[in-house]
């Protein structure tokens, strides 16, 4: 076994095993803490950070197993995969959650936690989300498709 072999073992275990665990119990401990009247803010971050730690790299697996180590275009590669995630995955997730929070601040929900006129802001961000999200997937069409996709 190599070192290289090593660490990429270690990176799973910890991506996959240890990071979502952590996150669990961060996570049960913030809900206690605000069951109780209790300040509950740092483990729901420190719950969200092992998830978002996870997250990454899981990503980081995925990105760097895509090409082999010697293919020129695995930079190329992992940049079109990152894009393509955003546009398709996290772009559309945040806008759902935009129209989401504009529709609540419109009916005046959250009025006590955020005065003035906050669904606007969020109705926009909303768009702005998946104008941007269908921006990439048509670049990426145009990009996998060649000369043929602009025709």
């Amino acid at each position: 076994m190599s070192f290289e072999n090593g660490l990429l073992h270690l990176t799973s275990w910890l991506g996959n095993v240890i990071m979502p665990t952590l996150a669990g119990l961060f996570l049960a401990g913030a809900i206690y803490r605000f069951s109780r009247g209790m300040p509950y803010q740092h483990l729901s971050y420190g719950g969200m950070a092992a998830l978002l730690c996870s997250g990454l790299l899981r990503a980081t697996e995925t990105f760097a197993a895509q090409a082999a180590w010697n293919d020129p275009d695995r930079f190329w590669i992992s940049i079109l995969t990152t894009v393509n995630w955003v546009g398709n995955v996290l772009l559309p997730l945040y806008g759902t959650l935009q129209v989401v929070l504009a529709v609540l601040h419109f009916g005046g929900v959250l009025e006590r936690l955020n005065i003035g006129d906050a669904w606007l802001r969020n109705a926009l961000s909303a768009m702005m989300c998946f104008g941007l999200s269908g921006l990439l997937r048509l670049a990426e069409f145009w990009i996998n498709n060649g000369v043929a996709g602009v025709r």
